[in-house]
């Protein structure tokens, strides 16, 4: 397995990736494009690079907030 996700020495490593897992599926129903395609540009975000940073427990949020910094990140770029 790829990276460990911790959070004050507890592994929530499968919360994270199930939570990354929610993040895409529902901005792939709100922007209507196939998960991979969406998997492939949350993964080049700057916000799934927050979530990867487990101190700051942005991972401990609602997948609908993550996607809506998501898109407000996109948003901002475009």
């Amino acid at each position: 397995m790829g990276t460990k996700y911790t959070y004050k020495g507890e592994d929530i490593t499968i919360d994270v990736m199930f939570k990354i897992e929610h993040i895409v599926n529902i901005l792939a129903e709100r922007e209507n494009k196939d998960f991979d395609t969406i998997f492939a540009e949350f993964l080049a975000s700057d916000t799934y690079k927050a979530l990867q940073r487990t101190n700051n427990a942005l991972w401990a949020e609602s997948s609908e907030f993550i996607a809506d910094e998501y898109e407000r990140e996109k948003n901002t770029i475009t």
